[in-house]
């Protein structure tokens, strides 16, 4: 507790008069243009990682980046899916899985977790990335674990697409989703790419984007 109460000191009283009149505009409205998904590993930081300001990513954050697809009896995710679409309308949503992941090392190693019930029960929602995981040949467990993690971020993007605020804003055009996995080590992300149906440099996969902003940029 000692470092956290050091750190919110600090906080209050450096970074937070730097970033008054921001402060003072978040206290009363947000508008996030994206909702970011993932895994709550304390080396995972999304506002560090994209290099955003306070107001603007809306986080959900879970063991294993997960979204249990839609059903009628919706948790604390499909709600927070759901206000970020319908009620924030957020314009896109990442979801994005990172390397030595811990949930999916349990899965990719087929650990027994009887100890971790609730655990275990929340895993289940990865079961069909475990399926298509296991079906197919890897040359070492460390390359099934690296596969486990984009497996499973393209079957969460599979589940969130069940949620029929996702699918209203789909529709309508106003809505784009992403999967991402992030390098820890190497501080890179690779994107999927639906198009190739593989995962490439987050700089291929939005070169388009890229390239329209740097024209912007020179042009201002």
């Amino acid at each position: 507790m000692k470092n956290l109460i050091e750190g919110f000191l600090k906080f209050q009283n450096e970074a937070f008069p730097q970033r008054t009149e921001l402060f003072k505009h978040l206290a009363t409205t947000q508008q996030p243009g994206t909702l970011f998904i993932t895994c709550s590993d304390s080396r995972v930081v999304p506002e560090l990682l994209t290099q955003q300001e306070p107001g603007e990513l809306f986080v959900i954050r879970n063991a294993g980046n997960i979204v249990p697809s839609y059903s009628p009896h919706p948790g604390g995710v499909s709600a927070t899916v759901e206000y970020a679409v319908a009620v924030l309308g957020v314009t896109d949503i990442v979801i994005c899985g990172h390397s030595d992941c811990g949930a999916m090392t349990a899965i990719a190693q087929c650990k027994c977790m009887d100890h971790l019930p609730a655990v275990s029960g929340w895993l289940q929602h990865a079961e069909s990335a475990k399926v298509v995981n296991e079906a197919r040949p890897h040359a070492n467990d460390a390359a099934k674990l690296s596969a486990m993690v984009r497996e499973n971020v393209i079957a969460q993007l599979a589940n969130i697409q069940t949620h029929p605020s996702v699918r209203l804003a789909q529709e309508k055009g106003l809505l784009n989703l992403h999967g991402w996995v992030y390098d820890i080590e190497h501080g890179t992300v690779a994107a999927y790419d639906d198009t190739q149906r593989e995962f490439v440099s987050i700089e291929e996969r939005y070169a388009a984007l890229i390239d329209a902003s740097a024209k912007a940029a020179a042009t201002a």
